[in-house]
């Protein structure tokens, strides 16, 4: 994993703008535990929140006071990108990682709220300790929820089975699973997916969905919906319904290609890193340096030097 780690070592804190606010997260690219970098999956998850927060079920008056839990949230920006669209938040992770996490939460809450007139805007966010499988952990933070969110939780194969568990034993019917990760093994990616589908309805979002700067071929977007047994009622039924429907429009959108996107996914010159001619002559921006971090570190990987 070190490899994949798109900060320089001396990267203490990332600033994003979202939601028409500068936040600034601590991160600690060096400790040796992973929840204390901020990965770009949770950036793309954010900006993908703030694309689609104008009309559909990302507004914030159809978000406003919903409750949301955010697993392995590391240093916390997917679990700010609901908080500032209304909903309640409980951001999780290890005991380990709680300390950087919140002191990200503290530090941006009292940005935000100092930056608006009406404090109603903002929902709230607070910090818990949980373990996945951990049934002590799981209770006290009051399942179930109506969204179950994480960034960058998949990247072990043995972790599967206790993610999995967690997040049934926090959902109720309705509750709806946003997930998002950056592809690093083809064979934990595989096994995750057919986990998936085999307990949920998944659909992936699109990248016309995301935002047009935030997002790259290797970090996907699912949103999953509760499967439902033969033997639910009409009622549940019409649930089920509902809720395939809204994944459905998630997933196929009417907009055009992404600007600097082709159709089979590859990126183009003019986004300032390309496969096969290096960097473009304009100036990078950090989203872009960093995405060319990542694909330098995928191409060194296996090389060895003698």
């Amino acid at each position: 994993m070190e490899s994949d780690r798109l900060n320089l070592p001396d990267t203490s804190v990332v600033t994003i703008d979202l939601l028409g606010h500068q936040l600034q997260f601590s991160q600690d690219p060096n400790s040796k535990h992973l929840g204390t970098t901020v990965w770009d999956a949770s950036m793309v998850f954010a900006k993908y929140l703030e694309r689609n927060s104008r009309k559909g079920r990302f507004c914030p008056s159809k978000l406003k006071g919903k409750r949301v839990i955010e697993l392995g949230a590391g240093c916390g920006v997917a679990g700010f990108g609901m908080a500032m669209l209304g909903c309640e938040v409980v951001t999780t992770d290890q005991k380990e990682v709680l300390p950087l996490l919140q002191r990200n939460v503290k530090r941006n809450t009292s940005r935000i709220m100092q930056a608006i007139a009406n404090s109603d805007s903002f929902g709230s966010i607070k910090v818990a300790e949980l373990d996945w499988g951990n049934n002590d952990h799981i209770q006290a933070v009051d399942p179930p929820y109506d969204y179950v969110i994480g960034t960058d939780v998949v990247y072990a194969e043995h972790l599967l089975d206790p993610l999995l568990q967690t997040i049934h034993a926090l959902s109720g019917p309705r509750t709806t699973v946003v997930l998002g990760y950056e592809i690093r093994s083809t064979s934990v990616h595989e096994q995750m997916l057919q986990m998936w589908k085999n307990n949920f309805d998944v659909k992936t979002v699109p990248r016309t969905k995301m935002d047009i700067k935030y997002q790259h071929p290797s970090i996907q977007l699912y949103l999953m919906g509760q499967k439902f047994s033969s033997g639910i009622a009409l009622a549940a039924d019409q649930e089920k319904k509902q809720a395939a429907e809204f994944l459905e429009r998630e997933s196929n959108p009417r907009e055009g290609k992404t600007s600097g996107v082709d159709e089979v996914g590859s990126e183009k010159n003019d986004i300032g890193c390309s496969d096969s001619t290096g960097l473009s002559s304009r100036d990078l921006t950090d989203w872009e340096v960093r995405r060319c971090g990542a694909m330098a570190a995928r191409l060194l990987r296996d090389v060895k030097i003698n």
